[in-house]
């Protein structure tokens, strides 16, 4: 139970007082049992291995450093191996105490279920205790998982058990789902089944909160004094001005080692203000004697130099000598790779021999590359010496002062005509580009007002076509139209004319109603020639999706009604379509299609009534 509960097969060694003999072979052999393994001898023989065991360590010997001989029994302590994989089942077994005895679960069962554990949790919750169990039967039971510091037991079979340290918790948890039987009795009130779970209890947080405080402080304290240990030093700081430090610092400035420190020193003063009228002088012997340090500056410069060329050419030459060794190395394997000796090595062999001379060979081409990159780089250098002289060399080859201040003064009143002339320079090519920008704005501004212009005559012109083309279509139209209305008013005429004549003479020859009437036919279908004529000089054709629509609609209604229909019927029809038509326009409409459409009048009188008809099939069976 313990091994299991501890997960790790770990030895923690207790000091406790034991409540067995340890020289007792029977209470050996009944205690390795209950723990499930094999009882070991105790004469000549080790309970653990030696991997285990301290090394030359005599169990017999109770004196050295005070350690007691190793007992399994012990508290704390796990002699059993490593507990199995989580994904095999853990066996438990019997566990034999002095009051009590506790029987394992059935292994098919599931695991008891557990709260979630509570941060710094050493407070179990144990319930289902039998009725007759009293805290030294607790206390015994779960002594073996650890420290107890305290048990607060309650009348309803269940109790709180608090552990010194938070892993004694997991070993309390593993007897969950046992059985504790009080003695060899069978009585209900001295057995209970265990459910031991985490306790949230207010003196683990705070102790956990207390040391999460603790670690906290730790951390920021290693914060601080690391950032502590990595900030820049402070500056030294700077004395204020007297004459007697002046004096110091004018020595210290003469100084090669001293001058890094005198030289800021120097600076500051400068820039506080402390110059003036009484200590210029000072000042001024201190900035020459800055001044002298420019030639030893530009000297160890040369010498710099001079070393770094040296090692550029120690670099070349051990370069050279790598790649030659490499090019070597690629002969011989340009030589392995020929037929003679190419045929007697492996495959393996070949393939080997392959790689290592693709990677020699690579690796001679970065270093050729690179050696001819140095030798460019000393070409340029070269050109730019043979094109200038170098003022450092000048430098080094004048042995004095005078002459070094003289060349410096040349060129720092070369550098300041220079940059007159180019102050000269910008401020005249500021003026050009001021002007520039002014002509190239209003340039601009007169290019967009004549493109505006331009776009707007042009969308003139296209509105006065557009109006121009609309305004003779209508003329034309007006003009068609003229003409119909003058040729309907002569059929008028001649139709009046025909029917005063038909009335004439049915009154005199005494015919009937129907002889008129077919006389009417006749001259409608010669209006109705007629107008077709008329049309087919114009044909006008459809002028929208609408009228096609239109078109159909009445073409199916009049081909239901053979007879005809008259214009109100069919007005009144279309209606229910679409409410915004008129009946005109329905009348224009049939009558700018006339070889589909025809129009009769039947009826004399005020009887008199005109009907359209569908014809658009006649035409079909006369062609």
């Amino acid at each position: 139970f313990l091994a299991a509960a501890d997960g790790l097969g770990s030895i923690a060694i207790d000091t406790t007082q034991l409540n067995m003999s340890v020289t007792d072979p029977t209470a050996w052999a009944t205690a390795m049992n209950n723990l499930g393994m094999v009882p070991v001898g105790l004469a000549g023989q080790q309970l653990v291995t030696d991997s285990i065991c301290v090394p030359g360590f005599d169990p017999s010997l109770s004196m050295m450093t005070g350690i007691t001989p190793i007992n399994p029994m012990i508290p704390g302590m796990g002699l059993v191996p490593p507990p199995p994989p989580t994904d095999v089942p853990v066996v438990k077994e019997i566990i034999h105490c002095k009051s009590c005895t506790l029987f394992p679960p059935n292994p098919n069962l599931p695991p008891p279920s557990t709260r979630e554990r509570p941060p710094g949790c050493k407070t179990v919750f144990v319930g289902g205790l039998p009725e007759n169990a009293t805290e030294e039967i607790i206390q015994e039971v779960f002594e073996q998982c650890g420290d107890i510091t305290a048990i607060r037991k309650s009348k309803k079979n269940f109790c709180h058990i608090r552990f010194a340290e938070e892993f004694m918790v997991d070993k309390a948890i593993y007897l969950s789902g046992y059985r504790m039987r009080l003695g060899s009795s069978t009585d209900k009130k001295d057995s209970g089944r265990l459910h031991v779970d985490f306790a949230q209890a207010r003196d683990d947080f705070y102790e956990w909160e207390c040391k999460q405080r603790m670690l906290a402080r730790e951390e920021r304290h290693r914060r601080k004094m690391e950032e502590d240990r990595l900030r820049p030093p402070s500056p030294p700081a700077i004395m204020h001005y007297s004459e007697h430090e002046a004096a110091l610092l004018a020595e210290k400035l003469k100084d090669d080692s001293k001058f890094s420190e005198a030289i800021t020193v120097l600076l500051t003063w400068i820039e506080r203000g402390e110059v003036n009228r009484r200590s210029a002088n000072q000042f001024y012997s201190m900035v020459q004697s800055a001044n002298s340090h420019v030639r030893r500056l530009m000297n160890e410069k040369a010498a710099h130099e001079q070393e770094m060329e040296q090692a550029k050419e120690s670099f070349k030459n051990a370069l050279t000598g790598i790649l030659t060794q490499f090019e070597q190395i690629v002969a011989v394997f340009n030589a392995s790779t020929r037929q003679k000796a190419w045929d007697h090595f492996s495959k393996a062999q070949r393939k080997n021999i392959d790689i290592w001379r693709k990677h020699s060979e690579e690796l001679r081409n970065a270093h050729s590359e690179q050696l001819m990159g140095i030798r460019r780089e000393e070409e340029m250098e070269m050109s730019d010496d043979d094109s200038g002289d170098n003022p450092s060399k000048k430098l080094r080859v004048d042995d004095s002062a005078l002459a070094a201040q003289a060349y410096a003064l040349k060129e720092e009143n070369d550098s300041l005509r220079w940059q007159l002339d180019a102050y000269r320079n910008e401020v005249e090519l500021l003026k050009q580009e001021k002007g520039q920008l002014f002509r190239t704005e209003e340039s601009l501004t007169k290019d967009q007002q004549l493109q505006f212009l331009q776009q707007t005559m042009q969308g003139m012109q296209q509105q006065l076509l557009s109006i121009q083309e609309e305004l003779n279509n209508k003329k034309s139209e007006l003009e068609q139209a003229k003409e119909e209305q003058t040729h309907t008013q002569a059929m008028l005429k001649v139709l009046q004319e025909q029917l005063k004549s038909a009335k004439e003479l049915a009154e005199i020859n005494g015919h009937d109603e129907t002889q008129a009437n077919e006389i009417n036919v006749l001259t409608v279908a010669l209006v109705n020639q007629d107008r077709e004529k008329n049309s087919e000089k114009r044909s006008p054709g459809l002028k929208s999706e609408k009228e096609a629509l239109l078109i159909g609609i009445i073409s199916t209604f009049l081909h239901v009604h053979p007879f005809g229909a008259n214009i109100e019927y069919l007005w009144s029809y279309m209606q229910q379509l679409d409410s915004r038509i008129s009946a005109n326009e329905i009348e224009m409409l049939l009558m700018r299609l006339p070889r589909m459409f025809k129009q009769e009048f039947t009826g004399v009188g005020a009887t008199l009534e005109k009907r359209w008809k569908f014809c658009a099939f006649e035409g079909i069976k006369t062609i």
